[in-house]
């Protein structure tokens, strides 16, 4: 099965991970990139662990770019993009609730650097985006 065909999480995932994980992944993956931030805003704010937390964010942040930049504010669709490279950066691991973590950020890098490009974004014609597509690795992974 070639990847892209590959589902985007199996059933020992939803029974893994708390459900409004699996619910935004489904959510980013349809570009419903505001709802997803709230599932995973929903999660963040209940019982989820420091590093657990500090991931939330992070995708919290990668999902609302993509929301800014729907609604035409790339300086900041810019700002959250450096966010969450930031705190994927300080999760200090390459997977993290079964997400490669590496791959995703290639996927956000693919899809966002061009904000970086010029000192103020607004200056640029937004080229076709590509969002990423959260699949997860197919092992279950320990998580705080």
């Amino acid at each position: 099965m070639a990847d892209s065909e590959r589902p985007a999480y199996t059933e020992a995932h939803v029974a893994a991970y708390p459900l409004e994980y699996i619910a935004g992944i489904d959510l980013y993956n349809a570009r419903e990139f505001h709802a997803a931030h709230d599932a995973w805003e929903d999660r963040w704010r209940d019982d989820a662990g420091p590093r657990e937390k500090l991931f939330l964010q992070a995708l919290i942040q990668s999902a609302v770019a993509f929301h800014h930049l729907e609604i035409g504010r790339p300086g900041a669709a810019r700002r959250m993009y450096q966010m969450a490279k930031e705190k994927f950066a300080r999760l200090g691991t390459e997977e993290f609730m079964s997400l490669d973590l590496a791959d995703y950020q290639a996927q956000l890098d693919r899809a966002l650097a061009w904000l970086t490009t010029v000192p103020d974004p607004r200056e640029l014609t937004p080229p076709e985006l590509e969002p990423p597509t959260i699949r997860l690795v197919p092992e279950v992974m320990e998580y705080d």
